[in-house]
């Protein structure tokens, strides 16, 4: 796992840099206007620091060390006030009720349990804080799609670092018992990504 972690961390922006280029739109308009203290789960080389506030202060959960040299270097590039802490999303290492944002994108397809995550999530915010996300998710029902997404789920878990690609994670999210849950769907076409992570989901739920 140390060599694949490295490894991953290496071409992470390589392999990303398309999404990233398509979704940026969609980014500005999720997570420009954020302020106060920002967790972020799974932030992998900082891609989302660009968005945010000069000055804002940033709290990155991200397990994988070798993501961290650059998840540096984009915060000071960003002019944010950031902090990074080794741990996974189903034991954030915030305090209860400290963030008023928590983000999250392409981050609970991978996380061993939904929603202990999203109970963490709810821990940390603060009683009128927002958590903002932008997920992949399964596609609908009956569709040859899900068929497809079932097929390939053995091998994507393996290349995409434990990605599960048939979580219902809007569902999941509804589930969750924020007060208040906003959602978008919307679908990423090929390229960037391939056919089975198309299907997305972005929005906010309120503590």
């Amino acid at each position: 796992m140390g060599l694949y972690s490295r490894l991953f961390a290496r071409y992470y922006d390589s392999l990303m840099a398309r999404y990233e280029e398509h979704i940026a739109a969609r980014k500005r308009e999720l997570f420009a206007s954020l302020a106060g203290t920002i967790v972020e789960i799974g932030p992998g080389t900082g891609a989302n620091l660009q968005y945010l506030k000069p000055g804002a202060r940033w709290i990155g959960i991200e397990p994988n060390p070798h993501m961290h040299a650059a998840i540096s270097r984009r915060a000071r590039a960003a002019g944010v006030e950031a902090e990074l802490r080794i741990a996974g999303a189903d034991g954030i290492d915030v305090g209860d009720a400290e963030a008023d944002v928590v983000v999250s994108t392409l981050v609970l397809c991978s996380v061993p349990d939904v929603s202990r995550t999203l109970a963490e999530i709810r821990r940390v915010l603060k009683p009128a804080g927002e958590f903002r996300f932008i997920e992949h998710v399964v596609a609908p029902r009956g569709t040859g799609l899900r068929v497809l997404q079932a097929v390939i789920k053995p091998a994507w878990y393996v290349l995409g670092d434990g990605c599960r690609i048939d979580r219902d994670i809007g569902a999941a999210i509804d589930a969750a018992g924020f007060s208040e849950v906003a959602l978008d769907d919307f679908r990423v076409p090929r390229p960037p990504v391939p056919p089975w992570v198309s299907p997305h989901i972005m929005g906010s739920a309120r503590r």
